[in-house]
């Protein structure tokens, strides 16, 4: 199963199914990221014109219950508690002062007179909708336009005044479908006033948020007021806010689906250039276009050159060079990496062999991938190449980076492998992946090298500054030794000298350089056998077996050890 799912991704993997591919998940994806915006936009212009449509209401529902509050409190001042012509003049004379009290009454004992004698004084039959400092409140239940034409109508005591209900519809314009609710203070339960509907019940917390809400897909808005009595709140219909975000999303969809055919144009783009520079890559590797430099390594305190790092460059036919950072991901990707570690280690055997059997203080080192550090294919490998040129495995150092390290466990069975055939282990970059204080105590490591972001934040007034200086003094603790990659300044050398680091590698000493030119180097720099050093490892035997043949001889006690030579490479005693 696994193997046909592979197939069926290298068969999508072609320049049109993949923008295809690209063009349909970017329609759906920005679709749906557009609809979510579209209803984040009608939710906010919904909660806009509610707020708007609701503060014309409130004040309107403030005058009018005002006045109604005053009418009463005019009426509970006046000393008449029975129904005679006087009382009757007064109950007139309270709704003839006031613009919206539709009707002033009295009923008490039985006796029940109004401020309109001809038509039967309203009397509510049921108890109150709310009450409130000594207030009774009743809030209309409907807003069809034959109904009763006083339905608000607020009692204290005998006296009830009401107020005729078109006064509301004057702020309101009920051919919008709105319901106007009313939230008495400490309730969950909205009190409709113009709405037929029965009372709404609210989550708790919900009666005194601001924020536009839901009810069962209605938008529901309650206006912030200071009012300690109530807040009013409104109710419009579903189809407003579903045509709201209607519009909104038909103004982005075209965006959308413009950024998804840009999208799969580029991943057309990008997947061809791709596969044919994976095909190039396949005909660089036959006509052995790749070509190996080396960056010579120095140590610090003597300044000679003890090694370098070999590094693959990609020269075309017309005499452009391919970045590493472009052509070597891609090789990952594609297992072309084996190929290309395979062609640099006969590479540096090729052209440096005899440099090393005459140096035999000098070491070349060598990057390893992630597939190459996952199976044990590189030590046989590289013992067959050490045999033909009579190299020592010592000479020949492997580099890792810490992202490199993605099942550790195999990683460092593996790199154990390596170090017992006689070979060093170098942890490349240290510092920008998932550096572990447990795992550098557990992986069979020699030494780390110090990323060149790091040195460059030397002497900066940078948060990462410090940071060089504790790699090495880390590495210290560890018994570990220390490169720092790109030096271009002689202060840095120095002060990474001074801190404790071991090597250094950058421009300030040299760039990298073709074979010719590293042999001028070390012709150069290396008259006699250098004083300053790596010192040869030992070979130790492989786990679970003895060595191989024409190993180095097995390593005497360490009071045998001949003395080594001052700022060599000394692998602490002990060490795993």
């Amino acid at each position: 199963m696994p193997h046909a799912l592979l197939q069926l991704c290298r068969s999508l993997y072609r320049p049109w199914p993949m923008a295809l591919l690209a063009a349909l998940a970017g329609t759906f994806l920005l679709a749906f990221l557009g609809l979510g915006l579209a209803l984040s936009q009608a939710q906010e212009a919904q909660r806009e014109d509610l707020e708007n449509r609701g503060e014309r209401l409130l004040l309107r529902l403030e005058q009018i219950l005002g006045q109604l509050r005053q009418g009463l409190a005019g009426l509970e001042l006046q000393p008449l508690r029975h129904c005679d012509p006087a009382l009757v003049e007064n109950l007139r004379q309270v709704s003839f002062e006031h613009r919206f009290i539709h009707e002033a009454s009295f009923a008490a004992d039985g006796q029940l007179c109004s401020s309109r004698p001809r038509h039967a004084p309203a009397e509510p039959a049921r108890p109150a909708d709310f009450h409130s400092r000594g207030l009774d409140y009743w809030l209309t239940t409907t807003h069809v336009a034959d109904e009763d034409p006083a339905p608000l109508m607020v009692a204290q005591a005998s006296f009830r005044v009401s107020s005729f209900r078109g006064h509301l519809l004057d702020a309101l314009d009920p051919s919008d479908g709105l319901g106007v609710y009313l939230i008495p203070r400490g309730s969950t339960q909205a009190l409709p006033i113009l709405a037929a509907t029965p009372p709404l019940t609210l989550l708790p917390g919900a009666a005194d948020s601001a924020a536009l809400q839901l009810l069962d897909g209605q938008p529901f808005y309650a206006l912030p007021g200071g009012n300690p009595d109530y807040r009013l709140a409104l109710l419009a219909p579903r189809a407003q806010l579903l045509e709201r975000i209607r519009e909104y999303w038909e103004r982005l969809l075209p965006a959308s689906l413009l950024l998804a055919l840009l999208g799969g144009g580029a991943t057309f783009w990008l997947v061809r250039r791709r596969l044919s520079l994976h095909g190039a890559l396949q005909g660089a590797l036959r006509r052995q276009e790749l070509q190996v430099h080396y960056q010579p390594i120095f140590h610090l305190a003597s300044r000679r050159c003890i090694g370098a790092e070999a590094l693959m460059r990609w020269q075309r036919p017309d005499g452009s060079l391919t970045s590493p950072e472009l052509f070597i991901p891609l090789a990952e990707s594609t297992g072309q990496i084996r190929a290309i570690t395979d062609f640099l280690l006969r590479e540096v055997l090729e052209q440096l062999g005899d440099l090393l059997r005459n140096h035999p203080e000098l070491y070349i080192s060598i990057n390893l991938s992630a597939c190459d550090v996952s199976a044990p294919r590189i030590g046989p490998l590289t013992e067959r190449l050490l045999a033909r040129h009579a190299v020592r495995p010592e000479q020949i150092a492997f580099e890792v980076t810490e992202r490199g390290l993605i099942d550790l466990q195999a990683a460092s069975r593996n790199l154990a492998e390596l170090r017992a055939r006689g070979h060093r282990v170098l942890i490349d970059d240290f510092g920008t992946g998932y550096s572990s204080l447990a795992y550098l105590q557990t992986l069979p490591v020699d030494c780390l090298k110090i990323d060149k972001a790091f040195v460059d934040a030397l002497g900066a007034d940078a948060a990462s500054s410090g940071v060089a200086p504790h790699i090495v003094r880390m590495a210290r603790a560890l018994r570990l030794k220390v490169i720092a990659e790109g030096i271009e300044h002689e202060d840095q050398a120095r002060l990474l000298d001074s801190e404790g680091a071991d090597y250094g590698q950058g421009w300030l000493f040299a760039g990298p350089l073709s074979a010719h030119a590293f042999r001028a180097l070390i012709g150069g720099a290396l008259p006699g056998a250098p004083a300053e050093s790596f010192p040869p490892r030992r070979r130790q035997p492989a786990p679970g077996g003895s060595g191989t043949a024409g190993a180095a001889p097995a390593p005497r006690p360490r009071s045998e050890e001949p003395a080594r030579a001052p700022g060599g490479w000394h692998p602490a005693p002990g060490r795993r």
